[in-house]
């Protein structure tokens, strides 16, 4: 079938998607609470005739649409979960949750996907291969992809390839990127207590002054990035929060800092808490503090395969008629779409949704961020050609 067929498909699905949409946007749900998102993923796959599983990774969904004959199975992912953040938006579709907003596009990414699933579904059971519809909890900082992967989501029948996108205000809608091999870097979480000794802001001598001793210990943890590691080795040390005191007259015993540190590399990924209690341990030593760190390994580094990011690349073309994409440098956000691309071969590519309007140039996790939902048909139209180009070429 030509693609361009897929792209008019795609259009006359736009008002449903823009419905969509908007209905998750003002209802939006945190990680592992999207009840109402998932009940209505459920709901429409299961109009569509396809095999629907449900509670996957705890809210997520799962649907298939079996090929006639046995062949390889590619995933197509979207995320579902929101942000625990204030809409600011102006618009009739604002969040009615306080404190809670879709504002990184994941409503997008679903009402996509659910379009592609339709779209898929019209044009009939794929000759050979099938293709698994993956919607997907808690990708905001809980792992919802692994807790899917570890709930059995790559198999029966086992997943061969998976493809994702994610929308991206700073393309303009209708172009699209991608990055060649390590993508999206690995994210992990440091929490950081200084440990000294309080007393009377008049007399420090008499004290071990927590709040001191973490500024010296902030400023030394980017030598880690300038001085402790290969400098053509991306590393990203950052501190969002600090509490310790209690009133300005007393110093404080003790400081609690959290943060993320983002890598590009596996092998400096390992090398990050050894270094980080050698310049800790060093600067807490030298002022008669103490410390404690815990480090949470997070979010593995993003890796588009190869094959899967030409795959994508050719289909673009094909679909499109023009070449619309472009490769970028690696960015150093985390996506735990890096638990899939780990175990099978993936590419996660971004979409343009920003135009001329100021409301679309937001940048992702703004209380304000929006998107062109004129992005929303061409999304649902790569993804579906995305199946398609790979069961194709897989079982041709």
């Amino acid at each position: 079938m030509p693609l361009d067929h897929i792209r008019t498909l795609a259009n006359d699905l736009k008002p449903q998607l823009v419905a969509w949409r908007r209905d998750f946007h003002q209802h939006p749900e945190t990680g592992f609470k999207e009840f109402r998102t998932a009940a209505i993923v459920a709901e429409h796959l299961r109009s569509l005739g396809l095999e629907v599983e449900t509670n996957v990774g705890k809210t997520g969904v799962v649907a298939l649409l079996r090929g006639k004959q046995p062949g390889p199975t590619i995933g197509l992912r979207a995320d579902m979960d929101a942000l625990p953040i204030q809409d600011e938006k102006s618009v009739i579709y604002c969040s009615k949750h306080p404190g809670t907003a879709h504002l990184c596009g994941h409503d997008a990414h679903t009402s996509m996907l659910m379009g592609a699933a339709q779209l898929l579904t019209k044009l009939g059971q794929p000759e050979k291969g099938n293709i698994k519809f993956i919607f997907q909890p808690a990708e905001e900082g809980l792992a919802g992809a692994k807790a899917m992967i570890d709930d059995g989501l790559l198999e029966n029948p086992k997943v061969d390839a998976v493809a994702g996108l994610h929308v991206f205000p700073r393309l303009s809608t209708g172009r699209f990127s991608v990055t060649n091999g390590d993508a999206f870097a690995s994210a992990d979480a440091i929490e950081i207590t200084i440990i000294g000794k309080g007393g009377h802001a008049a007399r420090p001598h008499e004290t071990v002054d927590a709040i001191a001793v973490s500024a010296q210990v902030i400023s030394a943890l980017q030598h880690i990035a300038s001085r402790l590691i290969d400098p053509l080795e991306p590393v990203v040390v950052t501190i969002g929060k600090i509490e310790g005191g209690s009133m300005g007259t007393a110093i404080a015993s003790e400081v609690k800092m959290t943060g993320t540190v983002r890598t590009l590399s596996a092998s400096v990924r390992k090398q990050i808490p050894e270094l980080l209690h050698q310049v800790i341990g060093g600067i807490t030593q030298s002022f008669g503090a103490e410390y404690k760190l815990n480090f949470g390994m997070g979010y593995p580094v993003v890796h588009n395969n190869e094959e899967m990011v030409r795959l994508f690349a050719t289909t673009s073309e094909l679909l499109f008629k023009e070449k619309r994409w472009e490769y970028v440098k690696p960015s150093t956000g985390g996506e735990d779409f890096a638990f899939y691309a780990e175990r099978v071969p993936g590419v996660f590519f971004r979409l343009g949704a920003s135009n001329d309007q100021a409301d679309t140039r937001y940048p992702l996790h703004h209380p304000k961020f929006d998107l062109d939902e004129e992005a929303l048909p061409l999304g649902t139209a790569m993804l579906s050609a995305m199946a398609l180009s790979y069961l194709n070429q897989t079982t041709n």
